[in-house]
């Protein structure tokens, strides 16, 4: 036991990067870990319970903020990872980490720390499904790919914050963009709707990002990098899977429902809005943050 003690030290000092000793939640994975626990078991156990015999909250005008919000930081991260390196000096083939103390890598540093903080900051997406009540988007896909991604950009800022590790955070951050942009017009209320014809347009984008990532890191198992082929892998596998998820979602939403013939007199496209709530699992994980595109009073007036 304290030899795996020793070698847990041991690969932290010796490895992480020590510009970012001393920072919060950069110091040992377990705070991040039990961070995460605590808001998979807060969503999905502690927060339907005590919301069980309450109202739901009416949070309209407190998401258009937070999808304001999340606007402006995702333009901030984006364009730092801009003029930080992928749209001036940066390789898009092999491209190692600057561990100096230059302006321009501890900026780049300072950008990926922010960047893991974001993700913290997106457990509100879940936080307003269970004040709203809406627990059935609550899946466990959704839960377990907010609940991972902090580790997983953790270990980046960690051990390798910059270079080819942060390609995936300059394509994420322009989708966020995109993404929360929808999600603002849409909480503004039903009669903004007619602007929101791109919906899947968005899908696309969200599986262009992944196909690129997956491109990008698998191109250093062929060529000589100085880059650890440990975060290869791990980049990899992950736009793999999100690729399958988003290229299942869109193939359910927008190709196999139009395919479908009239059923007794009854178009079937008529119940897509319907097939798409209950299959809620692939939904949340490539809309993350939003229940629905409006207030539910809002769509009570409507209907």
């Amino acid at each position: 036991m304290m030899n795996l003690w020793n070698g847990y030290h041991y690969i932290f000092d010796t490895y992480g990067d020590p510009r970012v000793k001393g920072w919060f939640l950069m110091s040992s994975p377990f705070p991040t870990i039990a961070i995460s626990l605590i808001y998979a078991i807060t969503v999905t156990k502690i927060g339907p319970k005590l919301m069980e015999n309450r109202k739901p909250f009416q949070l309209r005008k407190t998401i258009i903020a937070y999808n304001f919000i999340q606007v402006l930081l995702s333009i901030f991260l984006f364009h730092e990872a801009c003029v930080n390196g992928w749209l001036t000096f940066y390789s898009y083939t092999c491209q190692p980490v600057d561990f100096s103390n230059n302006p321009v890598a501890l900026r780049t540093v300072r950008g990926c720390y922010l960047y893991f903080l974001s993700k913290f900051f997106e457990f509100l997406d879940t936080a307003f499904f269970v004040l709203k009540k809406n627990n059935h988007q609550i899946s466990a896909l959704h839960v377990i790919h907010h609940g991972i991604m902090p580790m997983s950009v953790w270990w980046g800022v960690k051990f390798f914050p910059g270079g080819n590790s942060t390609f995936f955070g300059f394509l994420n951050t322009f989708v966020h963009i995109i993404m929360y942009s929808y999600y603002l017009v849409a909480a503004l209320g039903p009669q903004y709707k007619k602007y929101l014809w791109w919906k899947k347009y968005l899908t696309l984008l969200q599986m262009v990002q992944f196909t690129l990532v997956g491109i990008h890191a698998a191109q250093l198992l062929f060529i000589e990098c100085d880059y650890p082929k440990v975060f290869v892998y791990l980049i990899f596998s992950h736009a793999l899977m999100f690729l399958y998820l988003f290229s299942k979602f869109y193939d359910r939403s927008y190709k196999r429902d139009d395919k479908k013939p009239a059923v007794n007199g009854v178009d079937v496209s008529e119940k897509k809005s319907k097939h798409a709530v209950n299959n809620n699992t692939l939904t949340t994980m490539c809309f993350p943050g939003q229940d629905t595109l409006f207030d539910e009073r809002a769509n009570a007036k409507v209907k």
